[in-house]
């Protein structure tokens, strides 16, 4: 009788336990559900908001908003043409610099670096995504852009001055500040973000994996380009995405650096602006509805840009997993 009763104490205990942990499951999904909804209304919420902010330039100017290149507050006609052009070749050009020293950086910590110094180097270079975007700004400003107007920018004037297209693309004269200038700034500050990431996803490769390569007398070369890079593109994608990310919204140091004019020169010596800095730069002094929603407008042509870039990467690692079989 006493065992009868202990087995159904223990039912009705184990009955107990699985209610609550059925309960406390429920409770978890529904809470991860709404976080994950309440991104998607916080998403909806900025995407309405930047749209119905926008309408007065929307509807005022249209798509011709996309292709003028005249911005003259006093007239109130607004073009977008130079902020996006100015947005889209520094962020291009932070990549193009950046990519390959994070990549390269990242081998040479995970395969290549004497492990006393990995450290050592890794945090310093993680220490640079600690700098605030104003101190890049302040630098370049007064540190980078007068040593590029007095020894980088002259020289590569004169050296290509007589190439047909490249003395238009570095044509003078050496203003300092500029497109370029604003381009190697942006690609300092990416650069620990591609790198740290693109570090810790080479870490993750297992070590048999690359000791059979080395084993069969792959290069380090070999091992990086046909075992590391194919085991954690997903991961370099993300960092490369994440740099990316943050070289098409800085404001701050592209605001110091890069002249603020509104127009499209040929050459990266050239001032120009971007959509984040005219916004910082010009919407505490716009004044009358159409100034003001224009430069909302610039704000939600710089969300769509991003989330076509994000699709577009998203798109293109599908692509790569359907291709390898994944």
């Amino acid at each position: 009788m006493a065992t009868h009763d202990a087995v159904q104490e223990l039912a009705v205990a184990r009955g107990r336990s699985v209610t609550r942990f059925a309960l406390t499951d429920a409770l978890f999904h529904g809470a991860t559900r709404a976080c994950a909804i309440l991104v998607l209304v916080i998403l909806g919420g900025v995407a309405i908001s930047l749209l119905a902010g926008s309408w007065t330039a929307i509807s005022q100017f249209g798509f011709s908003f996309l292709i003028t290149e005249s911005w003259n507050p006093v007239t109130e006609r607004f073009g977008a043409l130079a902020p996006i052009y100015g947005t889209l070749m520094t962020a291009a050009l932070a990549m193009v610099i950046a990519v390959p020293l994070g990549l390269g950086i990242a081998v040479f910590l995970t395969e290549r670096c004497p492990i006393v110094l990995r450290r050592p180097i890794g945090t310093a270079v993680e220490l640079l995504a600690g700098i605030p975007s104003i101190i890049y700004g302040i630098w370049g400003l007064f540190v980078f852009a007068p040593f590029l107007q007095q020894t980088v920018q002259p020289a590569i004037i004169a050296t290509f001055k007589s190439v047909p297209w490249l003395s238009s693309l570095f044509a003078g004269p050496p203003y300092g500040i500029g497109v370029l200038t604003a381009a190697l700034i942006l690609s300092i500050m990416v650069l620990p973000f591609i790198t740290s990431i693109t570090r810790d996803v080479f870490d993750t490769v297992p070590p048999v994996l690359k000791e059979s390569a080395y084993g069969l007398g792959c290069t380090t070369w070999e091992v990086v380009r046909r075992v590391v890079l194919p085991y954690t593109r997903t991961g370099v994608m993300g960092g490369i995405m994440l740099g990316l990310g943050r070289a098409l919204g800085e404001t701050m140091a592209i605001t110091f650096v890069i002249g603020n004019a509104h127009r499209i020169s040929p050459s990266l010596f050239a001032p120009g602006t971007t959509i984040s800095a005219t916004i910082a730069n010009e919407f505490t002094e716009a004044v009358g509805d159409v100034y003001t929603s224009s430069l909302i407008a610039l704000g939600l042509i710089l969300f769509i840009i991003t989330f076509i870039v994000l699709a577009a990467a998203r798109y293109m690692l599908m692509r790569l997993d359907a291709r390898t079989g994944g």
